[in-house]
């Protein structure tokens, strides 16, 4: 079974949290599935869950190079020097990322407001970016935009591979896939 998850922010990705947090199991009612990767508390999105132990290897394991995007909210606004540093790849303090796909785009028309809200100031400008990957460090999407000088205020994966949220609301759960 595959199933595709819209993690709200402040979910952990596991079932269990002895500190009482919010996890996977307030929202997904399928029993025996498990993330195919994972999302920080931070950010939202498209998270794959699966029964299926090779099917979770492909598409969590970096070396299958599966491209995640990300829809992302940064503060400041992008010069195409920025970008290009982000398309060609920055150096992390756990080195190099491989190039990303970096491009600036409009507010998605789909997107659903935050709980709790971004915080709003009136004297710095943000922008949105979708950002492409085929790697996945620990909080990357993050710590590549920083290195840019675009602290994220905001991360969404909208697609693993060819799976995408498609109008998935946060907390829902739909299966897409059976054995």
């Amino acid at each position: 079974m595959l199933v595709a998850l819209n993690k709200p922010f402040g979910v952990l990705c596991q079932f269990t949290d002895d500190a009482g947090r919010r996890t996977l199991a307030d929202f997904v009612p399928q029993k025996g599935v498990y993330a195919a990767g994972r999302l920080d508390h931070e950010s939202e999105g498209l998270l794959l869950l699966t029964d299926d132990g090779k099917l979770q290897h492909r598409l969590a394991d970096p070396k299958h190079k599966q491209p995640k995007t990300y829809v992302v909210m940064v503060e400041g606004v992008p010069t195409e020097e920025a970008l290009e540093k982000l398309r060609r790849g920055v150096v992390l303090n756990d080195g190099p990322t491989l190039p990303a796909g970096a491009e600036l785009i409009d507010e998605p028309a789909w997107l659903w407001p935050r709980d709790p809200p971004v915080r709003f100031r009136k004297t710095v400008p943000d922008a949105w970016l979708r950002i492409i990957l085929r790697e996945g460090r620990n909080r990357q999407v993050r710590r590549m935009t920083a290195a840019v000088g675009l602290p994220t205020l905001r991360l969404i994966r909208e697609a693993v591979g060819d799976y995408r949220l498609d109008g998935l609301a946060p907390g829902e759960t739909r299966v897409i896939g059976t054995r």
